[in-house]
């Protein structure tokens, strides 16, 4: 029986829908239920978790343990007033006291706090301070790093990361107001690099300088304008981007760390030479660290969790771990793999694939969803079969090459909550039901759901899916 306009119509729409859904996302999406001949089957895709600001989960230790101030209470001056010194540090007076905390405080009462070092009363033995930020977990830069100084940017020092949890650590970046006097380096900007050399290590002056203004306050390593030579200046072209991570050897280390570690090496010295006579202006002082950046998941997961105080991925494709860097027991039939960017816009998963005990347990092909049983001895079943080794239908369904729903003959008539009969054989569903007959309600038993659940819950896909509802019922 050909199909009438108006369900083919709405069939397209629903494919439509569908392809903009997989396609507008960047990797978020891990599976996707979709229909087969043989019935509902899940479709796996390499996913990624969304950026999100990991100064909430940074753990900072400061180094050495005497160079915060106000142990004991010492007075400071500034840069701008430098010969007026009324203002106090004291660690034993929480409106005076600047513990390293501050760094990542969110600053809700709108007045500014900020980590302070002790001033360089030792001069001239170096004002030395190591900053180092840690998480316990793989992260992915997405965006800037930015550090925000009060009272002058340094005018040395180093950012330095780690891939091992701290145990050893590479150069970032260099930054001073004279590269080649510091560290033997010519000065480049981002701007200065290339496709072929975007993970050069450079040494730039563009944050060291002082220039007299009390906005000049920010230090970045630029993540962006890096992004930026892949995929445009507006990073529209993030396919780009995401092939070259796959293709060019060492582009997605670049961006990965653990740990990260800030070396203070030489304070502000608004624009002079040390002077001897004055040496309660100088000293390093920090706002804020924002670092935007994803969990390291190698495209197994589309969410990252605080739990028991560490960041974790909710792992998919039958992998497990913290960065989902492994097979769960019993899917170790192929050796563990990352996910691939490629190709796009959906990536390859490279899922765990099952492996059992033995191929002695025989599972049916056409019921199963892979030839080898679990440990338990039960074959994993396709939708509508049962059975140990999945060769036995469900209620409602008829073995035909598999089982296959048989809703609109005379033993079960009709297609429940707005559900459509298609060919006398298959009840399609609103986005809010599945089952046989469309009985079951895609959120039984889960709390705040509504039928929008069944699509990846962003904003737009949301209206997406409820256009997708519509549909249904104009076609009804």
């Amino acid at each position: 029986m050909p199909m009438d306009p108006s369900s083919a119509m709405l069939s397209q729409a629903l494919l439509l829908l569908q392809c903009i859904i997989l396609t507008l996302g960047q990797y978020d999406i891990c599976k996707s239920l979709v229909s087969t001949d043989d019935g509902p089957t899940w479709e796996y895709y390499a996913c990624q978790p969304k950026p999100m600001s990991m100064k909430e989960y940074m753990q900072i230790r400061v180094e050495p343990p005497d160079i915060t101030c106000g142990n004991p209470p010492e007075r400071f001056c500034t840069l701008e007033n430098p010969y007026l010194c009324s203002d106090e540090c004291d660690a034993s007076t929480k409106e005076l006291a600047h513990p390293p905390e501050l760094m990542q405080d969110r600053e809700r009462t709108g007045l500014i706090t900020y980590w302070q070092t002790v001033t360089w009363s030792r001069y001239p033995e170096p004002l030395l301070a190591n900053i180092s930020l840690s998480w316990n977990k793989s992260l992915e830069l997405t965006d800037d790093i930015q550090i925000t100084f009060e009272y002058g940017r340094p005018t040395i020092m180093v950012l330095d990361k780690s891939l091992n949890y701290g145990r050893t650590w590479q150069p970032y970046q260099y930054y001073a107001d004279d590269c080649m006097d510091a560290f033997g380096m010519l000065p480049k900007r981002v701007q200065d690099l290339s496709a072929t050399n975007v993970t050069r290590v450079i040494c730039t002056e563009q944050y060291s300088r002082w220039v007299g203004s009390k906005n000049e306050k920010n230090v970045r390593f630029e993540v962006r304008e890096r992004f930026a030579i892949f995929a445009g200046t507006k990073l529209q072209n993030m396919d780009n981007l995401y092939t070259r991570m796959e293709s060019m050897k060492g582009l997605r280390d670049f961006f990965t760390f653990t740990n990260l570690r800030l070396r203070l090496l030489r304070p502000a010295l608004g624009g002079t030479y040390v002077q001897r006579d004055n040496l309660l202006k100088y000293f390093y002082a920090i706002s804020n660290i924002d670092i935007p950046a994803r969990c390291k998941c190698n495209l197994h997961a589309g969410q990252c969790s605080l739990r028991d105080g560490t960041l974790q991925c909710d792992c998919e494709h039958n992998t497990t771990g913290q960065d989902c860097s492994a097979c769960e027991r019993g899917f170790k039939a192929k050796s563990w793999k990352p996910g691939s960017y490629l190709p796009t816009p959906n990536g390859s998963p490279n899922i765990c694939e099952a492996s059992g005990t033995s191929d002695k347990c025989n599972c049916n092909q056409l019921g199963s969803f892979h030839a080898r049983c679990n440990d338990t001895g039960f074959c994993q079943c396709r939708e509508g079969t049962t059975g140990q080794k999945c060769e036995d239908c469900l209620p409602g369904y008829t073995w035909k090459q598999g089982c296959v729903p048989n809703v609109c003959d005379d033993e079960l008539l009709l297609c429940q909550n707005g559900g459509s009969c298609i060919q006398n054989q298959k009840c399609v569903c609103p986005p809010s039901f599945r089952g046989v007959l469309c009985e079951q309600s895609r959120c039984q038993g889960e709390k705040g759901c509504d039928g929008a659940s069944a699509c990846y819950l962003s904003t737009l896909t949301l209206l997406l899916c409820l256009l997708a509802n519509s549909l249904l019922k104009a076609s009804a």
